[in-house]
């Protein structure tokens, strides 16, 4: 029978070489991108600018170098504070056995949820400037109540197992129970949702940024660039085009990774006489 076992490294491999280019910029681009020399528009390729300029002439290749990390930093940041939050909600909702507890930490999140995401943090934007911090703390309070309902849900399933009964009969502590046994059988559909949610975090965030919440109008930032010279983009496309296209390589390369670390590898089974056993 034939294996997938060989194609699991394949596409770890796929995934890290879409990754690691949006990566490796936000991250090391800020400590080669040398100083702003002068603004003089030159929306043609040359003259020492490789990539040309932007609206108000500066280096297009520095403004990429420059412009990612507060985008995968925001992203991040935003994803990890969710969960932090959503983990123990969604797993104390799922083990206790009173209701009125599980009812007041899901039904507050309801009422947020109802709320569409954009238009809170547009909302709060229009009362105060948030900043990236600011930006980071929306988006990941629009994210709490989606991702502890699916912790909930997921560990809710493990949790009505005999098991965790057996282990809260023995005395076993509430960390043993919650992180030991159902967070370790949930493991595997939270990650699922934590590549998936990594993406829309990306969206949001960018999105937000081109409408110029979180960041300053002139910001080097992909998402801001994207916003600022896209009016010129049949003039001077490589300021459009070069950050849209490293946000796309870092949703799909995010999700990518996340499928070809859960992807299950079918294992060889003999057919026939004295194997299968």
């Amino acid at each position: 029978m034939m294996t997938r076992a060989g194609a699991r490294p394949g596409r770890f491999m796929l995934a890290l070489l879409i990754l690691a280019v949006p990566v490796a910029l936000a991250l090391l681009g800020p400590l080669f991108a040398g100083g702003p020399g002068p603004r003089a528009p030159s929306f043609a390729l040359g003259g020492g600018h490789w990539l040309g300029t932007d609206f108000v002439g500066r280096d297009t290749w520095r403004q990429v170098l420059l412009g990612g990390r507060s985008v995968v930093a925001v992203a991040l940041v935003s994803t990890g504070l969710a969960y932090l939050v959503a983990l123990p909600v969604g797993l104390t909702g799922a083990l206790t056995h009173r209701v009125w507890l599980d009812e007041l930490l899901m039904r507050p999140l309801d009422v947020l949820l109802a709320v569409p995401s954009l238009l809170l943090i547009l909302l709060v934007a229009c009362v105060v400037s948030p900043g990236a911090v600011g930006l980071a703390l929306l988006v990941a309070l629009v994210n709490v109540p989606d991702a502890a309902r699916m912790v909930r849900a997921t560990a809710a399933e493990a949790a009505s197992r005999p098991a965790v009964e057996a282990l809260r009969m023995q005395g076993e502590s509430w960390w043993r129970m919650a992180i030991g046994y159902v967070g370790r059988s949930a493991a595997r559909t939270l990650a699922a949702d934590a590549g998936m949610r990594l993406t829309g975090v990306l969206h949001l965030v960018s999105t937000a940024a081109f409408l110029g919440v979180g960041v300053a109008p002139d910001a080097a930032d992909w998402a801001v660039m994207v916003d600022r010279n896209r009016t010129g983009l049949f003039l001077q496309p490589w300021a459009v085009v070069v950050p849209a296209l490293l946000i796309i390589a870092l949703t799909m390369g995010s999700n990518l990774l996340f499928d070809a670390a859960l992807e299950k590898p079918y294992r060889k089974r003999g057919i026939g006489c004295g194997h299968g056993r």
